[in-house]
Formats: C-alpha cells, sequence, structure tokens
C-alpha cells in the first residue's frame, strides 16, 4: 500500500475528528482514517465503493 497515494476525503472535518482518506487501487479503493495511518485500511471493489458513497450520501439527506 505503501505505493498508494492517498487523498483526504472532501467531506472531512477540519476539527479533524472525522477524517478518511482514499486511494484508488488497481482492484478498487482503499479507504483508511487519517489520524491512525498505520491501523490498517479498509478495500472496496469500485462498485461497494460506490454503494457505500450512495448509502452514505442518504443519511446525510434523512
Amino acid at each position: 500500500m505503501n505505493e498508494a497515494q492517498w487523498r483526504k476525503s472532501s467531506r472531512s472535518s477540519d476539527k479533524g475528528d472525522a477524517c478518511i482518506e482514499v486511494a484508488g487501487m488497481t482492484a478498487g479503493v482503499a479507504v483508511r482514517d487519517s489520524k491512525d495511518r498505520d491501523g490498517g485500511t479498509v478495500q472496496l471493489e469500485r462498485g461497494s465503493f460506490g454503494q457505500l458513497l450512495d448509502y452514505i450520501r442518504g443519511i446525510e439527506m434523512s
């Protein structure tokens, strides 16, 4: 994962309390906690990542 180009989510809080980073991978998308970069990652297929985003957007609109 060292070669991954991580970027902070545009939806992350400026307060530093709710920050995630994402990286595009060959087989999908990786997600990690920006406050604990060595704490592990979650890797999702692109379709599953899209479904996760749709779910999160649905919660935000509620």
